[in-house]
This record gives structure tokens, sequence and C-alpha cells, in this order.
């Protein structure tokens, strides 16, 4: 049986290449402003942003170093060196009080932004956690519980960023309002199923078409104990974010400079270079990481069953409802599901993993990105007498491909855009 494991993490690898800010911001960048550039960053790519941007503005442009300045703030291992640009590391995906430090320091110097400025806003996923600033009467704490309760609930990260940006001073439009004296540029890495520029960090410069009363019924449809202080800002109309027509928005532009679409394109062009005919599933996945896994081990049986040499590829965002009390993220389950039900069948191989380099984890660097399995993974599992339904039911997927030396390491990458999955099937003399 041919290794394929150098195939799956070349063919992942493309997918981050693709969307590297080195790769992808520099051609997007405005010219220099009459007066300061203002770079305020958010996310897992925020300080490769940043770095990105003063490389631009001053060594391609020859700016006057103090023309420029900003605050990056990004996720604890993703930081990078920078010149002028502050970088701070905080929490994901749960808040910490660095983030909270980050988010009031942007709101503050978004605040001194002049009419001849250009407030440039750098953002990229995970920019929702990094950037944290409760609303009025809403304590960090509060906000930092009702976050675990949302992302434990398996709640669609749309869902969780609506509630989010109803009980926030800098989502939803209100870091745009915060600038609104300057020139605002938004340059974007999607990280969000269908590129929804509102859901990109929760769309701190964009118009947002949720609702309080959408917030308020998201807490009720997961049947969220919620503290008073929280249910008084959803009730509060002051706490409405932006709209279309607002006045934050005059001089506001958005662009998005990375797309799961094109990563995952890089991605199919390497397998297909391979030899693999294509089944794309697409960049916009959702749904629970099992549920999905069983669809596509259904596709990858009846592949094999055909004697067909194929990958599948698929992108977006999947879920897992958490019922147990074990480690893991929704591409180590979605591997793990997919290892209980491929198991006797030989010719199959495949990666999950976050293009951002961590699966659900603890926030640490060391995070795994995901898992991979193929035949090995199968001989391991039966040399142990490891049951993957077991784990299953614990979501417990890293400790299980711990045992097996499944896990995919790849430490932080400086970008994000989402999920990259991908199942190898090859022909019958493989």
């Amino acid at each position: 049986m041919t290794d394929r494991r150098p195939l799956l993490r070349a063919i992942f690898d493309a997918a981050v290449a693709a969307a590297h800010p080195d790769v992808v911001l520099a051609a997007h960048l405005r010219p220099v402003p009459k007066g300061r550039v203002i770079c305020l960053a958010a996310g897992k790519a925020a300080a490769a942003m940043a770095a990105a941007a003063e490389r631009h503005y001053l060594d391609a442009l020859e700016m006057e170093p103090s023309r420029l300045s900003g605050i990056a703030t990004t996720r604890h291992g993703h930081g990078v060196p920078t010149r002028r640009i502050k970088v701070i590391e905080a929490g994901h995906p749960v808040p910490d009080e660095a983030g909270l430090k980050g988010a009031e320091q942007s709101l503050h110097l978004a605040g001194t932004a002049e009419a001849d400025d250009l407030l440039l806003v750098l953002l990229s996923g995970g920019g929702s956690a990094n950037w944290i600033a409760p609303a009025q009467g809403v304590s960090f704490a509060q906000k930092q519980q009702l976050t675990r309760a949302l992302l434990r609930s398996g709640a669609p990260i749309g869902e969780v960023n609506t509630v989010r940006k109803h009980l926030s001073r800098i989502k939803g439009g209100r870091l745009a309002r915060a600038g609104q004296r300057a020139e605002v540029v938004t340059l974007a890495i999607s990280d969000v199923p269908h590129d929804d520029a509102s859901a990109i960090a929760s769309g701190p410069t964009v118009p947002d078409p949720t609702t309080l009363a959408d917030a308020r019924a998201i807490v009720a449809k997961y049947g969220f104990a919620v503290d008073d202080a929280i249910r008084r800002a959803l009730d509060e109309p002051g706490n409405e974010s932006c709209k279309p027509g607002d006045p934050a928005f005059a001089r506001a532009q958005f662009e998005l400079i990375a797309r799961p679409k094109a990563s995952l394109d890089a991605a199919i062009r390497v397998a297909r270079d391979a030899g693999y005919a294509i089944v794309d599933l697409g960049a916009d996945l959702e749904g629970e990481a099992r549920s999905v896994a069983a669809d596509h081990a259904q596709l990858a049986l009846q592949a094999r069953a055909k004697g067909q040499r194929v990958a599948i590829l698929s992108g977006g965002e999947l879920t897992v409802t958490v019922r147990g009390n074990g480690r893991g993220g929704p591409n180590q389950e979605y591997a793990l599901a997919l290892a209980a039900l491929l198991k006797d069948t030989p010719g199959i191989s495949a990666l999950a993993a976050d293009t951002d380099g961590a699966d659900g984890g603890a926030g640490s660097a060391t995070d795994p990105a995901g898992a991979m399995i193929d035949q090995t993974t199968f001989a391991k599992m039966a040399s142990l007498g490891l049951d993957p339904s077991a784990y299953l039911d614990n979501n417990d997927a890293t400790t299980f491909f711990e045992a097996t030396g499944d896990l995919a390491l790849t430490g932080p990458t400086l970008t994000n855009v989402n999920d990259v999955r991908v199942i190898l099937v090859d022909g019958e003399d493989a």
C-alpha cells in the first residue's frame, strides 16, 4: 500500500499557502493617504497581516514611519515581529483579558482618526474572540461564560456571532462608527461559509443584518441560563448593531482578499495533478462533524467498490455538540468518525484539518490542526484494542489520535480559511 500521507499533507499545505497574508494582502492595500495610516487587525492572521502591511508602506512605498501606527490582536502563539504596529496575543476560542485590552485600545485608536487618515482594518477568523468589548452593564466574566456555553452547544458560528454582536461595543459595525471621520478600508480573509462580510470577526466595520430579537431567540433556542445583566443587555434598544445607511459606513469600504473556495481550488489542483478524479463537495459545508463524516464515508465506500481512484474534497466549518468531557475539535471528530466507518476497507486515506493550524483545543499554539487516517491507523486500532465509537461518545478524538500517532501538527499557519477535508480513494491495485 502506497503511503498517501505526504500527498495529503501537500494538498492541505497548498490550501494554506493560497491564503497566506504574504501572498494575498499587498495587492489590495491603498496608496499612502495625506494623513496617517492607522492599522487595526484582529484574528489568527492579524499579526502576519500587520507585518505585511508594514512592509508595503514602510519598505515598498517608503512612508515616513511616524505616520504608521496600529494594534494587531491575534491568538496566543500567532504573533510575528513588527516594527510600528503593536501585537497583542489574546485568547481563542474563549476570550481573555488580553483580548479585552486589545479591543479597548483599538477602539480608542479608531476614535483618534481624522478626515485625512486611513483607518486600515485587517480581519481574519478568530477576530470575534480576540476583540472582546462587552456591552455596557455586562461583565467580561458574564460574556466569557456565555461564549463557552455557545461553543459547547454545537450552535453554528453564525448563531454564536449573532449573540456576540449584540453584547459588544466593537462588533456589528461599531468599530466603523468609532472611526467614521476617516476613510475606513477593511481587508478580510474569510473563514465563514458563503463569505458573509458581517460574519467575519463579527463584522466590526460592516452593517449587521441580525437583530437583538435574533440574539434573544438563539439564547432561548439553546435554553441557556443567562445572567440578568445579559438579559437586560439583549433587551436594551441601544445595543442594536449598526444597520445599512448608518453614517458609520459613509466612507467605509470592505474587500475580501482570500476565500475558502480559492484555497479549496488550490488543494484540488494538487490532487488532480496526482492523478485523482475530483469529487468537489464545495467550500461551504456545515453540520455536525460525525454526520458529515458518515455521508463522506459512504461516498468513499461507493467509489472503492467501483474501483475508482478519486479525491473527495470539502471545506466549510463543521460543529460538534459536546456531550462528553474529552479533547478534540470538529476535524478530529470527523476523522475519528471516518475511522470507525472505514476500518475494514483498504485503499482509503484521509486528512481533516483547520487551515489556521488549530482544531478546537485549549487555545495553545501546540494544539493539533486535525488528524489523518489510513491503513496504519486501522492496524493500530486493532493492535491497541481501541474502539473509536467509545472515544466519539466522550468527544475525545485527541486522546484516540495521540494513541495511534495520527494527529496533524502544523503549528500556527498565520491564516484561516476554515477547514480542508480530503479523502483519497485508490483503485484495487493501490
